[in-house]
């Protein structure tokens, strides 16, 4: 086990080193920082006192270093607009995002694994119709359309819920909503596959033949092998969660690390955009190491890979 966590801990930093040369070599690449900074009508004197101040003048591989140097001492710089240090802006809207990315995940594991059990279960059954109905429903439908449709439904009409703002618990029920069910059928459909596989398996038979409960024989022998891609995809779906919520953070009017993104990008504030990339992705990065160690603990073959 030491020696599977070791190689997975080993690629996963090397890809956190990649993900952070990408984002730094494709904001350096994106046009002239300095430029931008000092304005459209700006004389080169002014633009070369800008590129000395923030270290601009030097070779792109000795800005990297300095920049992955002060970012392994805490420090992600400064808004460039604000002055206010980035890692504080990142921990001042990074927990609306979390909130509703965790609720979202949950409310669709809840509700997507048991459909995806029962409907691989009862293939071809009015079950099995009725979640693959769902999975289609969830897929096709956009984020920002479904959301204005709570709104109007449980806001406008029904004024149960708020619409607007993180004042509240009540403020993350429609948004978690809204992103539950674009998480919901990759899971449900993934479930679902994987029970059909089980369950034709001998494992699965003797269990059968043993005379156990049916229930036991579905969630406790079939689910245990069926569940280890899901556990994959969860991770996976957190870090999208928490990485792509822009559009329902604007919607829902919430101010998290996607509506934070969104201004940045806007107003080109490009220490807050690259620490964001690599914030994101290390939170990408370290779910996936960690669900490849529950994988690993679930099936103990995954070690010998």
């Amino acid at each position: 086990m030491l020696k599977y966590i070791i190689k997975r801990l080993a690629i996963a930093i090397l890809v956190i080193i990649a993900v952070s040369v990408i984002s730094f070599a494709l904001l350096r690449l994106s046009g002239n920082l300095a430029q931008s900074l000092a304005g459209e009508g700006a004389t080169q004197q002014q633009i070369a006192e800008i590129e000395k101040l923030y270290g601009l003048d030097k070779p792109l591989v000795s800005q990297y270093m300095d920049w992955v140097v002060k970012v392994l001492q805490g420090d992600m710089g400064r808004s460039l607009f604000t002055n206010e240090p980035v890692f504080r802006m990142i921990v001042d809207h990074i927990g609306v995002t979390a909130i509703i990315a965790s609720l979202a995940l949950t409310l669709a594991i809840v509700i997507a694994i048991p459909l995806g059990v029962f409907a691989g279960v009862y293939k071809n059954s009015w079950l099995d119709r009725l979640a693959l109905g769902t999975a289609v429903f969830g897929s096709a439908i956009p984020n920002f359309w479904f959301a204005l449709v709570l709104i109007y439904v449980f806001g406008v009409q029904l004024r149960m819920l708020p619409i607007s703002g993180n004042a509240t618990w009540q403020h993350y029920i429609l948004p978690a909503i809204t992103l539950a069910t674009g998480v919901m059928p990759q899971i449900m459909r993934l479930t679902r596959a994987g029970m059909l596989d089980t369950l034709d398996a001998e494992y699965v038979k003797m269990a059968w033949a043993k005379g156990l409960n049916p229930m036991t024989v579905f969630f406790k022998h079939a689910l245990r092998n069926a569940i280890l891609p899901v556990v994959a995809l969860s991770a996976v779906s957190l870090g999208f969660l928490l990485g792509g919520s822009v559009i329902v953070e604007a919607v829902f009017a919430l101010n998290g690390i996607g509506s934070l993104a969104y201004h940045a990008i806007k107003q080109a504030d490009f220490p807050v955009v690259q620490s964001i990339l690599l914030f994101l992705s290390c939170i990408y990065v370290v779910l996936t190491f960690l669900a490849d160690l529950i994988n690993a603990r679930l099936d103990p073959r995954i070690r010998l890979r």
